[in-house]
């Protein structure tokens, strides 16, 4: 599996991210603007600020990944999962305080926190069908089980 994101350049990689991002700002328009139409401001506005607090959590993410690949640790994997366990943990305590405390907000966050994540997966897919080297014989496909067979 790990293999399979290697193959993506730097391009493909800003291109997902320049998507999601687009694609998260649209939905937050259009729910904010739902919301106020139906009378559900509050799910609209707390749409926004799940696609914002994942937008954040997005660019954390990226932020500690490129530290560490940079860095000179032998197991690189441990802070990074440390790390965001950390930040999804307060993600979700905040997601589901505030849904404790005000139901419409606090449902709208955990929507717009599920809205990037399938926008983010769906960027991922469209870049991944798109990679030629998807039907390469060396990454591991099943292409290149069958020509060992």
């Amino acid at each position: 599996m790990v293999n399979l994101f290697s193959s993506f350049s730097v391009p493909q990689i800003s291109t997902v991210a320049r998507r999601t991002v687009l694609a998260s700002i649209g939905v937050g328009v259009v729910a904010l603007v739902l919301g106020v139409v139906t009378g559900y401001p509050l799910v609209g506005l707390g749409v926004c600020l799940g696609l914002s607090m994942a937008l954040v959590n997005f660019r954390l993410i990226s932020r500690a990944t490129v530290k560490a690949a940079g860095s000179e640790q032998e197991n690189k994997r441990r802070p990074l999962v440390f790390n965001t366990l950390g930040r999804l943990g307060v993600i979700s305590v905040i997601a589901l305080g505030i849904t404790f405390f005000v139901e419409p907000l606090g449902f709208g966050t955990l929507v717009g926190l599920a809205v990037f994540q399938f926008s983010l997966l769906a960027n991922v897919v469209v870049a991944m069908l798109r990679n030629p080297l998807m039907g390469d014989t060396t990454m591991g496909t099943p292409l290149a089980d069958k020509e060992d067979a």
